[in-house]
């Protein structure tokens, strides 16, 4: 079953826009915006604990391992369990797959239960940053 989800108004946006997605089965296949992204940017996004937000719950093979959160499943070899479309959808809202999780929704549009009105509206990522950090996670493999 394919979903569509379309960009909020731009006028209530302020920052990244959200690019509108289709969600079939447990993956968004095609790129956001229709670009695919670097995986060297998307090495250095992962990192920037302030930006991404990602090692803040999250491990990395290559992260400084103090600074590296223990929340989530380590991201190593996560190139080798999940296809790209799989890894784009669970950025993107993984909340679409576990309404339960504390993973932020990246670039859905937000349900506002658990976010500060300064950035209701607002995705937390752009699209090209998303696909960069899939095109950098696509690479770990096992």
């Amino acid at each position: 079953m394919a979903l569509a989800c379309s960009p909020a108004p731009a006028q209530e946006m302020a920052g990244p826009e959200l690019a509108p997605y289709v969600v079939t089965g447990d993956a968004i296949i095609e790129p956001l915006a229709g670009q695919r992204g670097d995986a060297a940017l998307g090495r250095a996004l992962i990192g920037e604990r302030h930006r991404s937000l990602c090692i803040l719950c999250h491990a990395v093979p290559e992260g400084a391992a103090p600074l590296q959160g223990t929340l989530a499943p380590s991201l190593a070899g996560i190139g080798s369990r999940l296809d790209e479309g799989q890894i784009r959808l669970r950025i993107v809202d993984m909340k679409r797959l576990n309404p339960e999780s504390l993973m932020p929704t990246y670039h859905a549009p937000p349900d506002g239960a658990r976010i500060a009105p300064a950035w209701q509206g607002k995705p937390v990522l752009g699209a090209a940053e998303i696909e960069h950090l899939v095109a950098y996670l696509v690479t770990l493999k096992e």
